[in-house]
């Protein structure tokens, strides 16, 4: 029976037929029904019989949300939508694979959290009221109007900008009163008292009163049936967010269980035992059997989707290149997660963390016992080592491919399937990796493909619920989007500056890669340490991390004159003021085609995959050592050669400052200063527990900070710079990098770079 006459036959019983209570959905159904057996039987001439559901979708004007299906009918239904899937992308990449020469385009998502001060008590809580103000919000039209969507929390907006920021270095410029407007847009439509700040996690999430209006969590009821989360802190305008928690303690078999190391205090109960009699149900038996002592333990999904995060989207000029910056910028995740760092505290509780990866990882955890590897398969088909929120598996571009050394589990069928339509074998392996994840979301009326577009939500529905540290992204069809890539892990910072130097550091490092074919891969199992120890409590300052050596950055693809600038910058003080920055305008010549060597292939003189890395500080990978030249001097060397006006430049190097200070701990993280800031406070006991009126004054001084009423010396640079601001590279010490291709120092030829549109690899 195929499966779409089967859901019409159990549609009369699911509870979402009737949680709608709708005829007019049945008769949908039918028709779809009715429509399929006359296209098999009759052939071409059946598709006359789809114009009754195609006017039915018209009249009814169905909200494009639709009925979620129980979990019950989405499993039924699992290995349809998986078929489905695949066929789909099969489709995209046949026909959308040669889509090139695109400009580089690309947008920040800022996910903000909406927080109000009590009047009376002065308690700082989160404010439920995100459906309706997304309502409000929606209905902004002019040239300033942003993008608003719902996220997971129902005191979570995400704000992206109106338009796409184009290939100019002027659009740098822009970022950072971007996102001032953005913020400012949403504060208008806040009711007094109340901000929008953007902070990863809420220090007092899950404790009790922590939302406005006060809602009490349900352990017997709801989707959660959490002992510290309420539903009612779940958005509440799209079904979706409440079928994913419901559906993946379903299939868990059981609640998600979060635990964190405590930190440890001079007060701190040793063991750190919880004791739930307190809660409402305080014989929970997964309480009861998950929560670990010394750890700080969670249940819902909601402690993790109810965090926030900064995310990066840029086109590539083609799937080649996309390829090439998943890969290279994977290597990055763990970097840039640790020097964002922003989530030392949670549950009312300081943790021995200062990320919130392993937390939102665990949240949405859906793996069976058996997937787990806890029981022997019966039920289940693979053992799937991580979540489905986790660092990427697998490398996509063929330099990739010798470093990929993690034991990959990806669905046979589909890999022999995407292989047969003529899909490479690496990236065939990326989907069927993916899809060995089961849908945990489903709607009734998107089941059955309509007949009047190109469907691919069934592939999305997979990709979409695969959330990964870096993500690539096919275009949408029917557009004039290109291939894309997502860069996932940075946490949210306090300040629009903050977070406008993260999003161009990341944009600018990308085109630095692409340009001067650098190659930052080391094998993936070394990328997984490093996300382990790029959670840890200081690890920006403290932590040591595998990179690739620096007399291997370069490959075959590499122009010569990419070393010889290196040398340019070693010498650079001893050369007259007049030449230490290069004008950019000799350098945005094209390359001749004899230049041009095909991105992706790695020399076979370097050194071996397990010979390509060394353990290195953050301030080594930033700002270089002797041995490496360093991501941000490297940068600043490209950023120049580009050019650009003097304002621009001048703001771009502010903000590579900013992350050189933080990144030499001159500066500290967001989560080491809060951290301090809770630990400094009058009413804190030394014994980790974070009280409301600590979390309110805490909250409260990053209000401040946010608005530029105040600015800690420890945590952003002074303002004391101007328009003639020098970037300082006295840091930039690479001799073995000067000296990989037997070079010597010169000036930079016209190749290396030329303009930021990324057109190079393609």
């Amino acid at each position: 029976m195929k499966p779409q006459l089967e859901y019409q036959r159990n549609l009369r019983h699911s509870p979402a037929f009737d949680s709608y209570g709708n005829l007019f959905i049945l008769v949908l159904i039918e028709s779809w029904a009715f429509s399929t057996r006359a296209r098999d039987n009759c052939g071409p001439c059946g598709f006359g019989f789809l114009i009754l559901p195609i006017v039915l979708i018209k009249l009814m004007g169905l909200l494009a949300s639709g009925v979620p299906l129980s979990w019950s009918d989405t499993k039924r239904y699992a290995r349809y939508i998986q078929e489905e899937g695949i066929k789909e992308f099969i489709y995209l990449y046949r026909t959308l694979r040669s889509r090139t020469k695109y400009a580089l385009k690309w947008g920040d998502e800022v996910e903000y959290s909406l927080v109000r001060f009590d009047p009376v008590t002065g308690e700082a809580q989160l404010l439920l009221a995100a459906s309706e103000l997304l309502k409000e919000l929606g209905g902004q039209t002019n040239e300033n109007s942003f993008i608003w969507q719902p996220e997971y929390a129902e005191y979570m907006i995400e704000g992206l900008p109106g338009r796409p920021f184009g290939q100019l270095l002027h659009a740098f410029s822009t970022v950072e009163s971007n996102m001032r407007k953005r913020r400012q847009a949403l504060m208008s439509h806040l009711p007094e008292g109340c901000c929008a700040l953007s902070i990863s996690v809420f220090p007092r999430l899950g404790c009790p009163n922590f939302t406005y209006p006060p809602a009490a969590p349900n352990p017997t009821k709801g989707a959660s049936k959490s002992l510290f989360y309420p539903d009612a802190a779940i958005n509440q305008g799209h079904p979706r967010f409440k079928t994913l928690t419901h559906n993946i303690r379903e299939r868990r078999g059981s609640k998600v269980a979060i635990n964190v190391p405590i930190y440890r205090d001079t007060q701190t109960p040793d063991p750190f035992v919880e004791d739930f009699s307190a809660l409402h149900d305080g014989s929970d038996p997964d309480a009861a059997s998950a929560a670990l002592p010394n750890h700080v333990y969670m249940d819902a999904m909601g402690f993790g989707m109810g965090c926030s995060c900064l995310q990066i989207t840029f086109q590539a000029c083609c799937i080649d290149e996309a390829r090439i910056l998943y890969d290279q910028l994977a290597t990055l995740c763990p970097i840039i997660m640790a020097l964002s760092a922003a989530s030392p505290a949670i549950r009312g509780y300081l943790v021995d963390t200062d990320c919130r990866w392993n937390i939102i990882s665990a949240s949405v955890d859906d793996r069976t016992t058996e997937e787990r590897g806890l029981k022997p398969l019966q039920n289940d088909r693979f053992v799937i080592p991580k979540s489905r929120y986790d660092s990427i598996s697998s490398y996509i571009s063929p330099m990739g491919e010798a470093y990929n050394d993690l034991p990959l589990v990806y669905d046979p069928v589909f890999y022999n399937k995407l292989v047969a339509e003529g899909v490479d074998h690496l990236l065939a392996k990326h989907v069927a990796h993916l899809f060995i994840r089961d849908p945990i979301s489903a709607f009734g009326d998107r089941l059955v493909p309509p007949p009047d577009e190109v469907f691919v939500e069934h592939f999305e529905n997979i990709q979409s619920t695969n959330w990964q540290s870096m993500r690539f992204k096919p275009p949408p069809v029917d557009s004039s989007i290109g291939w894309r890539v997502e860069f996932r892990p940075t946490e949210l910072q306090l300040t629009d500056f903050e977070n406008a130097a993260f999003t161009t550091f990341i944009l600018l490092l990308s085109r630095t890669i692409l340009k001067l074919k650098l190659n930052l891969l080391i094998p993936l199992s070394k990328v997984d340490e490093n996300m382990k120890v790029a959670i840890k409590r200081d690890a920006s300052r403290s932590g040591r991390f595998y990179f690739r050596r620096g007399h291997l950055l370069t490959t075959d693809c590499s122009p010569m004159e990419v070393t010889k600038a290196c040398a340019q910058y070693c010498c650079r003080s001893a050369r007259p003021e007049s030449e230490k920055r290069t004008s950019g305008n000799a350098l945005l010549g094209n390359p001749s085609p004899s230049d041009i060597t095909k991105p992706g292939v790695e020399s076979s003189s370097h050194n071996l995959p397990e010979d390509s890395y060394t353990l290195m500080s953050m301030d080594e990978i930033m700002n270089g050592s002797d041995n490496f030249p360093g991501l941000i001097p490297l940068v600043r060397h490209y950023v120049d050669a580009a050019g650009g006006e003097g304002a621009t430049l001048s703001l771009v190097h502010r903000y590579l400052d900013f992350l050189e200070q933080r990144a030499s701990g001159v500066l500290k993280t967001t989560a080491s200063w809060m951290r301090s800031r809770i630990m400094s406070h009058p009413d804190y006991k030394n014994d980790s527990r974070i009280p409301s009126s600590v979390n309110a004054d805490l909250m409260r001084e990053c209000w401040a900070i946010t608005q530029g009423d105040i600015r800690p010396p420890d945590l952003l640079p002074s303002e004391d710079f101007s328009n003639t601001h020098v970037p300082n590279y006295s840091r930039l010490k690479c001799s073995q990098f000067c000296s990989s291709n037997g070079t010597e120092g010169g000036l930079l030829d016209p190749y290396a770079l030329s303009t930021l549109a990324g057109e190079g690899s393609c």
